[in-house]
This record gives C-alpha cells, sequence and structure tokens, in this order.
C-alpha cells in the first residue's frame, strides 16, 4: 500500500463518519481512529477540550466559579419574564455567518419566531439556530467562538 492509497483511506474514513477502521493484508497493517469521525484538525481540538474540562473541578477553581453563580442566581430571578434560546447541541458558538459578515443579532434586535439568531460549528458542519420565540433579544449569554454545551442558555428573549 503506498501513501496515496493511506491518504485515500484516511479521506474515506473521515467522510464515512465512523470512529475507527482497521485495514490488515498479509504484510500491512493500518489502523485510523477519529473522535466522532472529526477530520485530522477536529482530532487535535477536541483532546484539548476534553483535557479543559476537568481542569475547572480542582478546589482551585471552585471558589471562582461559586461567586460567579451567586449574582447568576440573583439575575435568574429577575429574568424569569424572559425566554431562553438554548444551545441544540454540543459545538462552538458564532454570532456571524463568516468572519466578515455582520452579527446576527444584537442586544435590543426584534426577532421572530424562525430568524437565525447564530450558528454553532460541529465537527465542520455549521448549524444554523433559529429562535423558537418572537420578542427582543434582552441579553447575549455566549462569547463569539466559544465552546457549548447541549441545552446551555444563548440568548434571553423579552417576549412581550
Amino acid at each position: 500500500m503506498d501513501i496515496k492509497d493511506i491518504q485515500n483511506l484516511i479521506k474515506f474514513v473521515s467522510k464515512a463518519e465512523v470512529s475507527e477502521v482497521k485495514y490488515k493484508t498479509k504484510d500491512f497493517e493500518i489502523t485510523i481512529k477519529t473522535p466522532l469521525a472529526g477530520s485530522e484538525v477536529s482530532y487535535m481540538q477536541q483532546p484539548q477540550m476534553f483535557h479543559a474540562a476537568p481542569q475547572p473541578m480542582p478546589a482551585a477553581a471552585a471558589p471562582a466559579a461559586a461567586p460567579a453563580a451567586v449574582p447568576a442566581a440573583e439575575s435568574s430571578s429577575d429574568d424569569s419574564k424572559f425566554v431562553t434560546i438554548k444551545s441544540p447541541m454540543i459545538g462552538t458558538f458564532y454570532r456571524k455567518p463568516a468572519p466578515d459578515k455582520d452579527v446576527f443579532v444584537n442586544v435590543g434586535d426584534e426577532v421572530s419566531a424562525g430568524k437565525v439568531v447564530c450558528v454553532i460549528e460541529a465537527m465542520k458542519l455549521f448549524n444554523q439556530i433559529e429562535s423558537e420565540v418572537s420578542g427582543k433579544i434582552v441579553k447575549i449569554l455566549v462569547d463569539d467562538a466559544t465552546p457549548v454545551e447541549y441545552d446551555q442558555p444563548l440568548f434571553l428573549v423579552d417576549p412581550s
């Protein structure tokens, strides 16, 4: 098997969205592993995200997180009249469709049900996230180009 065959096999594996492929002949064996069928670039990024997740858990980081949670709890009582737009997936949150384009929405903008408010990139696919409610954007809860979790609040909308 030559290098072109190996490259073609790697491309096939990434497009087939499989996590592991083993190819074995009499005198040759190759194993290609990808995390959840991501490309080589996302493979490099994924371990960093998994490695970064445990870091906030040590006792040194816990006190820093606790004071931040208190104001959030206080503001949530004030925000009870607002509707939250949440992330439907894990990925990277972007406020713009492209780096050279304008943001989808700003604080104070009116949105209607079905209007695109952001995109979330997951495994090199950019998924448009639409508002499920009509109203006015009150707060943007996530910074641009940051990772988001499933069901994480992204926007607060005043439906009145």
